[in-house]
């Protein structure tokens, strides 16, 4: 978030007759931290212009603010679509210092998981400037761990629809063939890789085990401009391989969700061309836009100001 000054009041400022409104509309309050200290702090919920803001103070470091979504209408029109949240049937976790400090699946939460996700390694064949996990050789998790990880999925939510294996990079991870078979064998029903989709592009043997597989394949693809490319992977000629990995998917009859990482000033033109593309390529069956998170590696030059947000994307 970008440092700001709120509307002060200087006790030697001069007097008016008439009273002045804010600039912005106070919609509720929340619970942020200080970007410099990590310190738990209040987040102010504010609309601007049709815009929703966050502002908050630091007594530390001062004012804050940063933009969360770009059409207030949708954001509180969203508010009808909740629900009471569905708990799950056992807890992992107990409650010591209450949230945010705790971790894990604790009492205190108030929604049982929707989609498990499990990051099987930290390694990547890729080294992209943006990676939020800030992907390096360091851990895989072993068959029997990811069996342990299941098996407690399983125990939590009876009958859970959801699992993917992530990372990392999970297509490099040595058994992650035999992970995605032990999913599918505990009865999952939906089973999906997320990958950059480079190794189903290179060895024809892995492709040959995807193909004895019922998995959904969540494949990253940023558009087509080589620049997005060289800026977001700091790869070259990258189009050519996610082409090819695409028909070789389909070649061996995968269902695949696009997933475009999207920047206001690299690709947020190229959301259209992307929608067209997928349309018509066999292979893809959906598209998960999501925008650029400024995180792990990716923390310079950004104006939190000026992020993408969602109603960006469907603009």
């Amino acid at each position: 978030m970008v440092q700001t000054a709120p509307e002060t009041r200087e006790a030697n400022s001069s007097k008016t007759t008439e009273k002045q409104d804010l600039d912005y509309v106070f919609y509720e309050l929340t619970r942020s931290m200080c970007p410099e200290c990590r310190r738990i702090i209040d987040g102010q919920i504010i609309i601007r212009d049709n815009k929703v803001y966050m502002r908050k103070r630091c007594p530390e470091h001062g004012w804050f603010e940063g933009l969360i979504y770009a059409d207030a209408e949708a954001y509180t029109n969203s508010v009808k679509f909740n629900k009471p949240g569905t708990m799950p049937l056992d807890f992992s976790t107990e409650v010591v210092d209450g949230c945010p400090y705790d971790c894990g699946l604790c009492p205190e939460h108030k929604q049982h998981a929707c989609i498990g996700i499990i990051e099987v390694n930290s390694a990547c064949n890729f080294d992209c400037p943006l990676c939020f996990a800030d992907a390096q050789s360091g851990f895989n998790l072993t068959l029997e761990e990811v069996d342990q990880i299941l098996d407690r999925f399983i125990e939590t939510e009876g009958e859970p629809e959801v699992v993917q294996f992530s990372g990392g990079e999970p297509s490099v991870h040595p058994q992650i063939v035999e992970m995605i078979r032990l999913a599918k064998d505990k009865g999952f029903p939906h089973v999906m890789l997320n990958t950059n989709g480079r190794r189903i592009a290179r060895d024809d043997e892995f492709l040959a085990a995807l193909a004895d597989l019922d998995i959904i394949i969540y494949m990253q693809f940023d558009g087509f401009k080589e620049q997005t490319h060289q800026t977001l992977r700091a790869e070259e000629n990258l189009l050519a391989e996610k082409k090819l990995a695409l028909d070789r998917l389909h070649s061996i009859g995968k269902s695949v969700m696009l997933v475009p990482a999207i920047d206001r000033n690299l690709n947020l033109d190229e959301v259209g061309e992307i929608v067209k593309f997928a349309l018509k390529h066999p292979a893809v069956h959906g598209i998960n836009f999501q925008p650029v998170f400024h995180s792990g590696r990716h923390t310079t030059d950004h104006d939190p100001l000026q992020r993408v947000t969602n109603p960006d994307i469907l603009q």
